[in-house]
């Protein structure tokens, strides 16, 4: 088991053996790499568990490298490219030569885990459809495209029409891989692909974090540049040293997936609105007034932070003036900090009104969401009561004949029981008897209880003596004396 430890922060490489030193994102031994690096394409028949392994190691480490932030601003799509491969050389194992059947293999199984970005921006229907239909079905018409356009290319280049420099040149590197000669350089794989796993745990990220914040509609409409503010961490990261952002790259692709794969938000023209299931698709004219009052309210909370800073800062230095005994300096610094108050105090006041605005707006912008939903709720009722068998008539019958039911099995019931006292030949007993035996009964009762209480008492009675008892008491007798 190897050791990891960091090097100088100048190095990009961790050290984990006397003999081998690896990027960060990497994470296994000399002989591992040998084997990882190597073209492992032929292992795809003749060890599929071996192959399938490389090819999951390389997408874990791939996204490792994207994640991490090694290649770019970028932290869900890849750049693949000459770049990559230098970044992955390492002393002792040299640069991978497997490139051109990992990035390949990954985006063209049945479960995609990477997406050429073009494609993946391209996709009309959801990527959960098959993940996905309309991506399998561009590659028949990607061959389709070849076998009429290569024909036609050569005839143009036949006549002059075109040369090499022109689309014709184009079109033929692109499929050339279909059939003509390989090049010494496989360039293929070449482009930028969209690392699926990490735009989905990006996106729940996101879907989690707004329904947290939500709480009102100006809470579910942003700018461009306020998504990428707000959600930023969702799909870069807090655990970064520099400030937190997210680029305008990573913005498209998250809110692509966002839009066709999980239907939780709409972008139209800037305008970005997360909307619930059963919401309209759709930003109309009171989203975007909302997004106004909601963006310049913003805007005064940043400029009002910004005079808060400057009025300190005038302060500081005025009374840094009056200890060096500078006043003209001092008064100065004053002036500028009044001038800066009478305007915080205008922003402020600004900002209070529009505030007040924006509560109003967006009150009324729930109470229409409210009352649509009495609507809705008093059109289902209705709907429910004019059902047939809630109708007058059809309750009273149904009543009726629920009586009519009641009193048919009673009289069933009393038929069963009768039927079977006679079948088991019971005897009919009179209540009457039965009343009488009980009033008997609790009679002797009483009396059994009255006579066990006569003899308690008689029990506690002195016994008769046995003997004659003198009539004399000694005590009078001690008195007479």
């Amino acid at each position: 088991m190897t050791s990891r430890t960091l090097t100088p922060h100048s190095s990009p490489y961790n050290t984990t053996s006397s003999k081998i030193s690896t990027p960060p994102y990497i994470s296994a031994s000399r002989y591992r790499l040998q084997s990882l690096y190597a073209d492992f394409s032929e292992q795809k028949h003749s060890n599929p568990a071996s192959y399938q392994a490389n090819v999951d190691w390389w997408r874990r480490t791939l996204e490792t490298y994207v994640s991490g932030g090694f290649q770019s601003s970028s932290k869900l799509v890849l750049n693949a490219g000459q770049q990559l491969i230098h970044n992955f050389r390492v002393e002792g194992v040299g640069k991978p030569i497997c490139f051109d059947t990992v990035i390949p293999s990954s985006s063209s199984e049945a479960l995609p885990t990477l997406l050429p970005l073009t494609t993946f921006l391209l996709l009309a229907s959801s990527l959960y459809t098959s993940r996905s239909k309309s991506y399998l079905t561009m590659i028949p018409n990607l061959f389709l495209s070849y076998v009429v356009a290569k024909p036609l290319w050569w005839a143009l280049e036949q006549v002059g029409v075109v040369g090499e420099d022109s689309l014709a040149s184009t079109v033929s590197s692109t499929f050339s891989s279909f059939g003509s000669a390989p090049s010494k350089v496989n360039t293929r794989w070449y482009g930028d692909y969209v690392l699926l796993d990490l735009v989905e745990h990006a996106g729940e990220a996101i879907i989690e974090s707004q329904r947290i914040k939500s709480a009102g509609p100006a809470d579910a409409l942003y700018t461009f540049d306020s998504f990428r503010k707000a959600f930023a961490e969702c799909v870069v990261g807090s655990d970064t040293e520099d400030p937190v952002s997210m680029n305008e790259l990573d913005m498209k692709v998250i809110l692509r997936y966002l839009e066709r794969d999980k239907g939780v938000v709409v972008v139209d023209d800037g305008v970005v609105k997360f909307i619930d299931n059963n919401a309209k698709a759709e930003i109309n004219a009171v989203d975007r007034g909302i997004l106004e009052l909601k963006t310049a309210v913003e805007n005064l909370h940043t400029q009002i932070e910004g005079l808060q800073r400057k009025i300190d800062v005038c302060t500081q230095k005025a009374s840094e003036a009056l200890k060096q005994k500078r006043k003209p300096l001092a008064l100065s610094y004053l002036r500028s900090k009044k001038l800066l108050d009478e305007l915080l105090t205008k922003r402020l006041g600004a900002l209070g009104n529009l505030e007040g605005t924006l509560i109003q707006v967006e009150g009324a912008a729930g109470d229409i969401e409210i009352l649509s939903s009495y609507k809705a709720s008093t059109a289902t009722l209705r709907s429910i009561l004019s059902h047939p068998s809630l109708q007058r008539d059809s309750i009273e019958q149904t009543m009726e004949a629920m009586a009519e039911a009641n009193a048919d099995a009673k009289e069933i019931d009393e038929a069963v029981r009768i039927g079977g006292d006679v079948a088991v030949g019971a005897i009919e007993i009179d209540d009457t008897e039965l009343e009488e035996e009980l009033k008997r009964l609790a009679v002797e009762s009483e009396q059994e209880e009255r006579g066990w209480v006569t003899e308690s008492k008689l029990g506690e009675m002195p016994e008769t003596p046995s003997h004659v008892v003198s009539q004399t008491d000694p005590e009078r007798e001690a008195v007479a004396s």
